[in-house]
């Protein structure tokens, strides 16, 4: 009796199944992972005057921060050298990773770009009228802007009364360089009056920042700046002319 009692006793003492202790080894496993994963948040939570409300604004902050310098950026439009396209005191968003890709700025584009050595010490917003290659002139014998021998019709975005140039020129623009123009000419300082200085007015690619998007405020005036239809007809460099 005292024999079969005892063996009776050891199979109730025998071993849980392996699958039982194996899911209650990953039950606590995940719970310290997520424990562990939280920490680092209740530290600095407690670290930081405000706690939680401070941190979570400091975040949105840090985020807003990179989101500017990096994707989409605002600039405030100082001067009416692209009225009417874009007034004084008009923000725009500019699409930092338009020309990031593999993708350049083609004409018709609004860019802003650092003039510093070129233009002045500052940022600029123009049209792109000619790309590496072309060759821009104006004026025609009526009067109008060629590009790659083909006219260009400018009249959706030129400013009400201004001619196209009042500064004769005939340029060929190098390899990875832009002409600029503003839309406003006879108020605007562009390519046209640096075709003496080093560089001749052609702005390196490397100096643009991004394209110029999206008319963010005032809400009146808000408006995607979409790429005109005007140079469709323009051949590519070296293209037959019309």
């Amino acid at each position: 009796m005292d024999t079969e009692a005892q063996q009776h006793m050891e199979r109730d003492r025998s071993p849980r199944p392996s699958g039982v202790e194996v899911s209650e080894e990953i039950s606590d496993t995940g719970g310290s992972e997520e424990r562990s994963r939280f920490a680092w948040v209740d530290r600095t939570t407690a670290l930081v005057p405000g706690g939680r409300y401070t941190l979570t604004v400091l975040i949105c902050l840090l985020f807003l921060a990179l989101f500017s310098n990096f994707v989409m950026q605002p600039f405030q439009i100082p001067s009416s050298s692209m009225a009417d396209s874009l007034r004084i005191g008009d923000r725009v968003l500019v699409n930092k990773l338009a020309y990031r890709f593999g993708s350049e700025p083609q004409r018709g584009d609004v860019v802003v770009f650092d003039g510093t050595g070129y233009f002045g010490n500052a940022d600029y917003v123009k049209r792109v009228v000619g790309v590496g290659g072309d060759r821009v002139v104006c004026c025609d014998q009526e009067g109008r802007l060629e590009v790659n021998g083909r006219w260009v019709d400018e009249s959706s975005f030129l400013y009400p009364g201004d001619s196209p140039s009042n500064v004769p020129f005939d340029v060929v623009v190098p390899e990875g360089r832009l002409f600029l123009l503003g839309d406003h000419r006879s108020d605007s300082s562009d390519s046209r009056d640096h075709l003496g200085s080093p560089g001749g007015g052609m702005v390196p690619l490397v100096f643009v920042i991004g394209r110029a998007e999206w008319i963010a405020w005032p809400a009146d005036h808000w408006t995607r700046l979409d790429r005109p239809d005007a140079y469709a007809r323009v051949p590519a460099a070296g293209g037959a002319h019309g």
